[in-house]
């Protein structure tokens, strides 16, 4: 079995900075991707960002580009999220996830195929 455990979500003040881990274990982890999900309240789950493991290469949502930067260790299994510029309506509950195989559609979580338990975030006016 696969677990993602998200740490690292508080309160903040606009124009602050937070930073979210996500370490995965279990048995032979081995995912393609993973990517940041976030859901406010009454609000669907939207994409952030992800990140391939083999190469690197990233993708954001535009309203993040800029400020979120999201970025692995192989070694310990782990992903970043790096905020910076927060913004109140950055607010919502922040999910990672992790994709075992290629999807083009890699803003939607249906391709994902393990997901933590959430780390909440609120970001102050």
């Amino acid at each position: 079995q696969v677990q993602l455990v998200e740490s690292g979500g508080g309160l903040v003040q606009t124009g602050g900075s937070l930073r979210l881990s996500c370490a995965a274990s279990g048995r032979t982890f081995n995912s393609y991707a993973m990517g940041w999900f976030r859901q406010a309240p009454g609000k669907e789950r939207e994409f952030v960002a992800r990140i391939k493991w083999s190469g690197g290469s990233t993708y954001y949502e535009d309203s993040v580009k800029g400020r979120f930067t999201i970025s692995g260790d192989n070694a310990k299994n782990t992903v970043y999220l790096q905020m910076n510029s927060l913004k109140p309506e950055d607010t919502a509950r922040y999910y990672c996830a992790a994709a075992t195989s290629y999807s083009p559609s890699y803003r939607s979580p249906r391709v994902y195929d393990y997901w933590g338990q959430g780390s909440q975030v609120t970001v102050s006016s």
